[in-house]
This record gives structure tokens, C-alpha cells and sequence, in this order.
């Protein structure tokens, strides 16, 4: 079975460098071109299962993938970053030094993202359910799609490779990443591709977030 987990598009607070979490913003131009383009690359693939998280970025960009039938699951939800939602990520380094020091460096598995926020364990909770019950509904040779975030992605796959949390900025996940997770089952999952942009960023561009 093949998983494709994938992040949305960009969106305006992307480009800005600034705190979503659980803050509902859509997808900017850019962002729309760049889904346009990995559902492009993706037109010949046939999805039994496909799950995204409920807002509005995700949702938009696993539309523009599948076609049919779509399952909205809040365990998919962006991590809620609680005070810092809304903020550039500048100003919540100089208002929250510490932390977020912690948080961008070696965040543990029960950091906060933040004052009253969720920690990368919370995300694993939820998340990895979702994953899980889709693998259930897949048989060998299908494939199924998953839409999410950031945090979301760097923690699923942090999980199929074996990596404590502590090791979630050791990769990147652009705006519209693919991965793909292929294996006979969830326990045996391995990660085929990682972080594939070539639909939206140049070969070797900081394909890099400015916030998470």
C-alpha cells in the first residue's frame, strides 16, 4: 500500500512568517499554483481512501488533488499554538525568548508551541489515529491521501522513522510537500520520498518555512 501524505499550499502567513496553528487562512495565489502543479504531477493516481484536516488550506489543496469523496478529521489539525497564533515569528522571539529557543532548537515531546498550546505530543495523539484508520481501508496496491500541516507531517513521519521528537526540525516540509510512505503495513511503513517540492520549488531553493 502507498500512503501520500501531504502538506498544503502556501498561504499568506506563510510568506510573512507568521504563527497559523489553528487560525483558518486559505491559500494565497502562489499556493493554489503550487497544489494546481502537484495535481498535476499526481493526475494518474487513484486514491481508494483520501483524509484531510478540516481548514480551509488543507482542505482546498486535497480537493485539488482527489476528485472524490473526501473525509474532513480534526485529529489532522494544524498544532494550535495558542498566543501565538497571528504573530510573526520575530516578535514572538522577543517576546517569549526562552520558549521559543526551546521550541525551535529541541522542542521535547511535551513542549508547548507556545502559551496555552498544544505540545508535539498532543499532535501525535490525534494524528496518528488518522493515519492509522487509513491504512486499515487500504488492501495491497492501493493508495490512499493525506493532507495535513507542518507540525502534523514532521510528527507522522518523525513516528515511521523511528526519530524522537526532538529530531522534527532535522527535515523540512514545504508548502505542498509530498511524501510518500509505502510498505505491506502501517508497522512496516517505510518513507519513499521525503519532502518532494520539485512542483514548487526550484532544485536546491530554501524551500524553508518562516514559521511553523
Amino acid at each position: 500500500m502507498h500512503v501520500l501524505l501531504v502538506r498544503h499550499g502556501e498561504t499568506p502567513w506563510n510568506r510573512e512568517g507568521r504563527y497559523q496553528g489553528r487560525t483558518d487562512i486559505p491559500l494565497s495565489a502562489d499556493g493554489e499554483a503550487q497544489v494546481r502543479r502537484l495535481a498535476e504531477r499526481l493526475r494518474s493516481v487513484s486514491f481508494k481512501t483520501a483524509i484531510a484536516s478540516p481548514l480551509s488550506r488543507a482542505k482546498a489543496t486535497a480537493e485539488a488533488i482527489h476528485r472524490g469523496p473526501l473525509e474532513l478529521d480534526a485529529g489532522l489539525l494544524e498544532i494550535s499554538h495558542g498566543e501565538w497564533e497571528g504573530k510573526l515569528a520575530s516578535e514572538v522571539e522577543l517576546s517569549h525568548a526562552e520558549m521559543f529557543g526551546v521550541w525551535r532548537t529541541a522542542p521535547g515531546r511535551d513542549t508547548k508551541a507556545g502559551p496555552k498550546a498544544e505540545s508535539l505530543g498532543d499532535v501525535e495523539a490525534r494524528a496518528w489515529p488518522v493515519l492509522e484508520r487509513l491504512c486499515e481501508t487500504l488492501g495491497q496496491g492501493d493508495t490512499g491521501l493525506l493532507v495535513a500541516h507542518d507540525a502534523v507531517n514532521r510528527v507522522l513521519l518523525c513516528r515511521v522513522l523511528g526519530l524522537p521528537l526532538e529530531r522534527v526540525w532535522k527535515f523540512r516540509q514545504a508548502p505542498a510537500a509530498l511524501n510518500v510512505l509505502s510498505g505491506p503495513s502501517l508497522s512496516e511503513l517505510q518513507v519513499v520520498r521525503l519532502n518532494d517540492s520539485d512542483h514548487s520549488t526550484p532544485f536546491l531553493d530554501n524551500a524553508q518555512h518562516k514559521a511553523l
